[in-house]
């Protein structure tokens, strides 16, 4: 199952990432709209505001060493390196994006100190101990083993070192919020087809998941108010002209994913999507 989902997620990326670069940029994210999600702001810039964003909200010391798991073609790895002149490595299923992000690092000659691999987050190839922050900015949804891909994460930190992470996941089930309904069971399962996604946890789940890796001072938040306005300024940007062309040129499965944002927008206007935030330091 998971070198089927790996090959799945390798190819949506692989196929969408140029298209996305052409309408989008760099960055691979939501944009942060404000607390309230009123804010009247530029697509690209929004996309910085919510790297902005995390980094206050989390208050991690500065870094020296950055593992980003998920890297897409750089956007983060890059800003955080430059911000906090910082070595970095990010990490993708994607070939494709690890070429570009490399070239973008070289166009930026920031290619001595930030490098790009094909590397599996829940498996990788790094010694314990290795960096002062894993920055995870939508890729745990990904991740057909939640619980792998933290230890993972906690086991290449150094002692002290962070995590910040940022992930879709669907509402809580405690028992005040109950169990999800067939309805919502259904709604998530043509997300996670059309986006390659193995499932999704509630935030509750992950904090106890973070938790039992051995994390302290763990603290979460929910900015899904915050983002979801980013699903409108997508859908508005698929009908732009050059958007047309690059949906034909890269397939049907972006073509869906295009098609299906909706869903997206849907399950935030719900409730059932939300956007959650992770803290924590070994």
């Amino acid at each position: 199952m998971t070198n089927t989902l790996y090959e799945q997620i390798r190819q949506f990326y692989d196929n969408s990432s140029e298209l996305w670069e052409q309408i989008w940029g760099e960055h691979m994210h939501h944009g942060y709209y404000g607390r309230t999600g009123n804010h009247k702001i530029e697509r690209r810039q929004a996309q910085i505001n919510l790297i902005e964003e995390l980094l206050s909200w989390a208050d991690a010391p500065h870094p020296n060493n950055i593992l980003d798991a998920g890297c897409g073609i750089g956007g983060s790895t890059l800003y955080l390196a430059k911000k906090y002149n910082a070595q970095a490595m990010g990490i993708t299923l994607s070939p494709i994006q690890a070429a570009r992000a490399t070239e973008r690092a070289q166009a930026a000659n920031l290619d001595q100190t930030v490098r790009f691999q094909v590397t599996d987050a829940q498996q990788t190839p790094f010694e314990d101990n290795t960096f002062d922050w894993v920055w995870s900015l939508e890729s745990g949804e990904h991740m057909p083993d939640k619980e792998q891909f933290l230890q993972e994460c906690y086991r290449v930190l150094k002692p002290g070192g962070s995590l910040l992470f940022a992930t879709w996941c669907h509402r809580p089930t405690n028992s005040l919020a109950g169990a999800l309904t067939p309805k919502e069971q259904r709604h998530l399962e043509e997300i996670y087809r059309v986006y390659c996604l193995p499932y999704t946890i509630s935030l509750p789940e992950y904090e106890e998941i973070a938790k039992n890796c051995g994390f302290r001072d763990l603290k979460s938040n929910d900015w899904s108010t915050a983002v979801a306005p980013f699903w409108d300024v997508v859908i508005d940007s698929a009908f732009e002209p050059q958007a047309f062309l690059g949906l034909a040129r890269a397939g049907w499965g972006t073509v869906q994913a295009a098609l299906s944002m909706g869903l997206m927008r849907q399950g935030y206007e719900s409730g059932l999507i939300r956007f959650g935030l992770l803290y924590g330091v070994k």
